[in-house]
């Protein structure tokens, strides 16, 4: 079998149902499996992946046992020759896997492949691709230099690249990583130490001290809808920062005095994220486009929205100065004409939503740090 993908999900059981959806799409022609392991999600995911997805493999844990040993469960029954760390918060096109496991063939040294991942609203996510977070680099993250002096200090963000060029990087996040199931193995997979959080960065870390290359692939958008799987809350902080403390601790020995100055900065930015991350009271749009011919549809969402709805062609161009919400119906259009309408139409001051196939809610997010929004209809 060519390859493995596994999608760790804890209680995002619509994204994980338009996940796993696109992910089917996209391994058509490949000899693939997906693998779906639940860490005791407390919504219905598991029941939905039974009567949506009968054929998927689905481990059902009982506790939630954490990223880095979710993970390893999943991969300990894959059979590809390369396996995929997804998210249940993405979002892949149809050429995905085939683009990336062409590019990774050709890597005589290969160690991990990301991709070019990018918000709800089409917006690029910089953590796609990163540098080794010393203590200098932290640093540089921490205090916001990296912002100020890029050239000088871009390290943390791999800025040597621009978001549309493919190469070489020391560090990938957790949300798409493809790689060699046998090199995942003869790491040893993510350290289960770490309950979640500094784990790609561990893992990205551990291939390059076996010799291999990391990279970045440009040359396909995954829609990543950030923070869906992990809610900012006290727990958050505070994992996070035992996460950045485990990575410095195995990988870095550092002065007292710097440890300290860490914590404290650790302990600053967790706790700035946590209220990024805050859901926002969110007010319904006025106006709505369905990029859709269906009158049916239409009228099922004007009931539920309580709103009134124009039906538009994907052809025709959005009118100029339209503020409001666009839904685009998957049920006419592929995973990826979607993903690059996102891109094409990013910050013209209206938001996304999605109609999967063969579903009954819209779906999307308004920005990085909002959680989404699920409509039902």
């Amino acid at each position: 079998m060519q390859l493995s993908v596994i999608i760790l999900n804890y209680n995002v059981r619509y994204f994980l149902e338009l996940c796993v959806s696109s992910v089917q799409n996209a391994i058509q022609n490949i000899d693939a499996e997906i693998i779906v392991v639940d860490n005791n999600s407390q919504d219905d995911s598991c029941a939905m992946m039974k009567q949506r997805f009968p054929n998927v493999k689905l481990i059902e844990n009982k506790e939630n046992s954490g990223f880095p040993k979710g993970n390893n469960i999943g991969v300990a029954i894959a059979n590809g020759e390369y396996i995929c760390i997804l998210n249940p918060d993405t979002v892949v096109a149809e050429d995905t896997f085939t683009k990336v496991l062409a590019f990774a063939k050709k890597q005589e040294d290969l160690g991990i492949v990301g991709v070019k991942l990018i918000d709800g609203t089409g917006n690029f996510l910089p953590e796609s691709k990163r540098g080794i977070p010393t203590p200098f680099v932290a640093f540089t993250k921490i205090t916001g230099l990296y912002k100020i002096f890029s050239k000088s200090f871009g390290k943390y963000y791999a800025q040597h690249l621009s978001e549309n060029e493919t190469g070489k990087v020391e560090i990938l996040v957790g949300a798409f990583m493809l790689m060699k199931r046998d090199l995942y193995n003869e790491i040893g997979g993510f350290d289960e130490k770490c309950f979640m959080y500094s784990d790609d960065i561990d893992l990205s870390y551990m291939v390059l001290q076996k010799g291999k290359s990391n990279y970045y692939f440009h040359e396909t958008s995954v829609v990543h809808y950030k923070g869906e799987s992990t809610f900012r809350d006290g727990t958050y902080m505070k994992r996070s920062r035992e996460a950045m403390n485990f990575f410095y601790k195995k990988h870095f020995k550092v002065s007292f005095l710097f440890s300290v100055f860490m914590e404290i900065g650790i302990v600053f930015f967790s706790f700035a994220k946590m209220f990024w991350g805050n859901p926002k009271s969110k007010l319904k749009p006025n106006n709505y486009i369905l990029i859709s011919n269906n009158l049916i549809l239409k009228e099922k969402l004007e009931n539920s929205l309580a709103k009134p709805i124009q039906l538009q062609d994907i052809s025709h161009p959005i009118q100029e100065n339209f503020t409001g919400e666009i839904i685009l119906d998957q049920n006419q259009f592929n995973f990826k004409t979607i993903i690059n309408f996102f891109e094409v139409h990013k910050n013209k001051g209206f938001t996304f939503k999605i109609l999967p196939q063969n579903s009954h809610f819209v779906i999307g997010s308004n920005s990085s740090f909002d959680r989404g929004e699920i409509v039902k209809i």
